[in-house]
């Protein structure tokens, strides 16, 4: 049996809902404007039947295997699937280019010094202990950003005086 994309899946059941609810919708349009709270619920149903029949691709992991298994995880998984690709599909979202609402807030999620920090802070009670794990915290977040190289922001050079195009734009 082949297996569909979780992107595919979220376009088909968006497609399949707003056509059966006679609601005219073309590729790039915006489809989030159109899902009423009883759309979102019948893609929902839609995905979590396709991820149990086994007809949507999904990584062979405990993590998954309990979200098949427990009913209030499918829905959770489901459902922030579905608004991932309502806001990051341009078939679906209007066409626009998906631009993340607070980068970097993951940063270090990924380290497993950090993440011991992370947990170590969470557990400790006394708040010199406290204070004292939230600066290795911020030493380690700010040694991690020094690793990555940066981001390159996007420059309208066109709109800066002549002589600082000339230096800037090359």
């Amino acid at each position: 049996m082949t297996k569909v994309t979780q992107r595919a899946a979220v376009y088909q059941a968006v497609i399949s809902v707003l056509s059966e609810a006679n609601i005219s919708f073309e590729d790039g349009q915006n489809a989030k404007s159109m899902m009423t709270k009883e759309h979102r619920a019948q893609v929902n149903t839609i995905l979590a039947f396709g991820f149990t029949s086994g007809s949507i691709e999904l990584k062979d992991t405990e993590s998954n295997r309990t979200k098949l298994s427990d009913p209030s995880e499918m829905k959770e998984y489901v459902s922030g699937l579905q608004s991932n690709w309502l806001n990051k599909d341009t078939r679906l979202n209007g066409g626009v280019a998906h631009e993340i609402k607070n980068p970097g807030s993951r940063a270090g999620t990924g380290d497993s010094q950090l993440k011991a920090l992370r947990t170590l802070l969470a557990i400790s009670t006394d708040p010199v202990d406290k204070a004292e794990l939230q600066g290795y915290i911020e030493a380690r977040v700010a040694e991690i950003a020094l690793e990555k190289p940066k981001a390159t922001a996007k420059i309208d050079f066109s709109s800066l005086p002549a002589e600082l195009q000339a230096k800037y734009s090359k």
